[in-house]
């Protein structure tokens, strides 16, 4: 009786390490801080679309082209889904969206606003579009 209980208990911390070293499908984060070129920096009121990629990870669609990974800090987006609003706002006088400090998101949840710090914008590139789980598309 107690080596099967051993088993089992091997048995379930085996599934669990297993379950924990699945690879998240965005990837490991981008660097802090991190920001878009010139190129393909974006206004708040070109997004179109949006999902939760995880707990600190708002995934975005911009004029229905372009799709970018928003990281923030800390886990503000926690319990958000992706039909919760978000609020954008640009800091004044600048609508467009470059770095960190350019895009201030709230998430929007039973009528109240729930502040997030930005910490990293960049593109998407195809493959890492196409690599997203269907319901992590935005």
């Amino acid at each position: 009786m107690r080596l099967a209980t051993i088993a089992l208990a091997l048995g379930v911390s085996a599934a669990g390490a297993a379950i924990a070293a699945k690879p998240s499908p965005l990837g490991p984060p981008p660097p802090s801080g991190a920001g878009l070129p010139a190129g393909q920096c974006f206004r708040s009121q070109e997004i179109r679309n949006h999902t939760i990629g995880d707990p600190s990870t708002l995934l975005i669609n911009v004029r229905g082209k372009e799709s970018y990974r928003v990281t923030m800090r800390g886990a503000c987006l926690a319990g958000a889904t992706a039909s919760d609003p978000i609020i954008t706002r640009s800091p004044p006088g600048s609508t467009i969206i470059c770095k960190p400090i350019d895009m201030d998101v709230s998430i929007s949840k039973g009528g109240f606003a729930t502040p997030c710090i930005v910490d990293s914008i960049v593109r998407l590139s195809p493959d890492e579009i196409a690599a997203l789980p269907r319901k992590l598309k935005p």
